[in-house]
């Protein structure tokens, strides 16, 4: 597992690099525009580039055999123009060149995001991926605390300051996974075999459609409020910008703390109870942080916040490949994606407009409406056929 932590390091600058930029580029944005739909609109250019060309380039990587290995080049080249691009953004001098910054970085981010997910099983023995899952899971729920805690004090001294600090990150994490990892000695090259076709009618039955459904409810909710609860705090809240963004800090930290947990919770109880119990307690949440009245209470609701989502989220992914064969994991790894993806791109812009009429407290009462859908919708999810272990997943 040595290798798995050395990976994490990838998943770590990621999860650093998405937490700040969702954190603190929307004050930039806002400093330009006046409508927050236009802004949450902004800030799901990443999900569309995520819709479109992570899922090509990844079938690249598998097509790709070099004397570095399959993912390694496209490392080489994206993280460097991502961490350039990334240092650049506090730097515009114009909405034209903001939104320019930030479209070269999420292009190159592109480039190599879908090769760093696939190096882990690519060099994870299956029996072992659950465990490197939760790995990752605690690696990159650890980048996001630094993002709201180090970045937004960082961001309190100089705006400039974080961005130059995952800048240098981006290339750490590079050199440790290019020193580490030898793709060509460490990598486990999978036997083509005469697996069937998938057949995609038999895939998208009632319990999986109503299962992606679930998901695209909840990424819905919670996409929406990391994009847009910076600009909450300061224009609701009346609080700083770092101590805003410093507030999400808590729902990162317990989220790190469950996620191994809620691993083994839902391999005891089951996936499904365990997620149903998650989005419960995170309608809860959202509608307990509209009665905010103090900066404690508003962290505290967080850190509970943090807890719940760990439930729904690390169980998500291997609920929804457990639900088809083995011969589908690809496949139904692609819908996951293609649904949370979805969800990223429709929900800020929306619920931003949505409080653009009603104001930010909205934006809480959204999101529960929505998780109360995806609670609906797995409801409907039946037929289980979960075991008393966890099954394979990334």
């Amino acid at each position: 597992m040595r290798k798995t932590w050395l990976l994490g390091f990838g998943f770590f600058s990621i999860s650093l690099g998405w937490s700040l930029y969702n954190g603190f580029v929307p004050f930039f944005l806002n400093d330009y525009l006046a409508s927050t739909a236009l802004i949450g609109f902004l800030m799901t250019i990443d999900n569309y580039i995520a819709l479109f060309l992570q899922p090509y380039i990844g079938h690249k990587s598998d097509q790709t055999h070099t004397r570095f290995g399959r993912r390694m080049p496209y490392l080489l080249i994206g993280v460097p123009v991502t961490a350039l691009f990334f240092s650049l953004i506090p730097f515009h001098t114009s909405l034209a060149t903001l939104i320019l910054f930030m479209i070269c970085m999420n292009l190159s981010m592109a480039i190599f995001r879908s090769p760093t997910v696939a190096l882990m099983p690519d060099i994870t023995p299956e029996p072992h991926r659950t465990k490197a899952n939760g790995i990752i899971n605690f690696m990159g729920g650890c980048g996001a605390i630094l993002a709201f805690s180090v970045g937004a004090y960082l961001f309190d001294v100089n705006e400039a300051l974080p961005f130059f600090a995952v800048s240098a990150m981006f290339l750490l994490a590079l050199w440790v996974i290019f020193r580490n990892i030898k793709e060509n000695q460490d990598a486990m090259i999978p036997t083509i075999t005469n697996a069937p076709k998938v057949n995609y009618r038999s895939e998208l039955n009632t319990r999986t459609l109503f299962l992606l459904a679930a998901i695209f409810f909840w990424f819905f909710a919670i996409q929406g409020i990391e994009a847009l609860f910076t600009l909450y705090g300061v224009n609701e809240l009346g609080l700083s910008k770092s101590s805003s963004a410093f507030s999400l800090a808590f729902f990162s930290l317990s989220f790190v703390l469950s996620a191994i947990p809620s691993g083994f919770l839902g391999a005891r109880f089951g996936k499904k109870k365990i997620i149903l119990i998650g989005i419960i307690g995170l309608i809860i949440v959202f509608l307990l942080l509209t009665k905010v009245e103090s900066v404690l209470m508003l962290r505290a609701i967080l850190l509970a916040g943090g807890v719940f989502w760990a439930f729904v989220n690390i169980n998500a992914y291997p609920y929804i490949v457990e639900t088809g064969g083995e011969h589908s994991f690809g496949t139904r790894t692609g819908l996951y994606y293609l649904v949370s993806s979805l969800a990223a791109i429709i929900s800020p812009p929306g619920l931003g407009l949505l409080i653009d009429v009603f104001g930010f407290n909205v934006l809480f009462y959204a999101a529960a409406g929505s998780l109360l859908l995806a609670f609906g919708c797995m409801l409907k999810v039946v037929g289980d056929k979960e075991s008393g272990s966890m099954s394979p997943g990334t």
